[in-house]
């Protein structure tokens, strides 16, 4: 996936989901923190997550599996079911 430097849209994804882990983690050497507050930062980060994932399928899919419309490159499609079949 040498293309995705070039998807600013993912890169900042990555860059937020930074900021959210930094946050949580900041919290929790406080040792003061609200533990609904954590686990709140905690569910977004996991929705986040999600979102990069579905994201990076897609650009996958537009990349590399679906690129050529009159042929489909049975390599790359094994491998994507593959990983649908460990994540989904």
């Amino acid at each position: 996936m040498s293309h995705l430097h070039q998807d600013k849209k993912i890169l900042n994804r990555v860059k937020r989901l930074k900021g959210q882990i930094h946050s949580v983690e900041q919290h929790l050497e406080a040792g003061d923190s609200n533990c609904i507050e954590v686990l709140q930062q905690v569910a977004a980060i996991k929705g986040a997550i999600n979102g990069l994932m579905n994201e990076l399928i897609e650009e996958h899919l537009r990349h590399h599996v679906l690129a050529e419309a009159t042929a489909v490159n049975e390599t790359e499609l094994e491998e994507f079911l593959k990983l649908l079949k460990r994540y989904g």
